[in-house]
């Protein structure tokens, strides 16, 4: 059994002096439904949390509204710096635990930093940001290297290409392919 309340709960009642009534176990089953916000891991409860860039950098408040309607402060100070999936957590604002009610697990909230989009910082602003950012690592350059460009990348595109290429495979369109022969 996990920590936290189980989907399936047994009860013992006791005789209530009745001699008609024959004493025994009441079964109780939870059915738990799906939260649009917070995941249930056993006694924990798990959230994602979106901050922008400034304040993964610069440190944040925000506000959650927990499973019993309280209200959280979230705090994040200058310094404790949010890196894109980093995972923290509260203590106590879990689930309560099966045999100690009054205790609880953890919230676990996983963190998206959300960056600003191209072209949203002009150039100069991101000239002064860099000056005040650690230094870039420098590389080395050598005549036999190839200097390449970064592309922005469509993962439905590149499905949609591969399975056009299988085709030439097969003496599709841009001529016969090459044809596998067992030996």
């Amino acid at each position: 059994a996990v920590s936290g309340l189980m989907a399936k709960a047994v009860v013992s009642t006791q005789s209530t002096g009745d001699p008609e009534i024959e004493p025994g176990d009441i079964v109780i089953v939870l059915d738990e439904k799906e939260h649009p916000v917070y995941k249930r891991n056993g006694s924990d409860l798990a959230i994602e949390m979106n901050v922008k860039l400034v304040e993964a950098l610069c440190g944040f408040e925000k506000l959650i509204t927990t499973l019993d309607n309280r209200t959280l402060i979230v705090q994040s100070f200058i310094g404790d710096i949010i890196k894109p999936r980093d995972v923290k957590c509260i203590m106590g604002e879990g689930m309560p635990l099966l045999r100690d009610p009054f205790s609880k697990g953890k919230l676990i909230v996983q963190f998206n930093v959300e960056f600003p989009e191209k072209g949203d910082i002009p150039s100069a602003t991101l000239q002064q940001i860099e000056a005040l950012l650690p230094p870039r690592e420098p590389i080395e350059k050598k005549p036999d290297m190839e200097e390449v460009m970064l592309s922005d990348y469509d993962a439905s595109a590149s499905a949609h290409q591969a399975y056009a290429d299988d085709s030439d495979d097969e003496g599709g369109p841009g001529g016969p392919g090459v044809q596998c022969r067992t030996q």
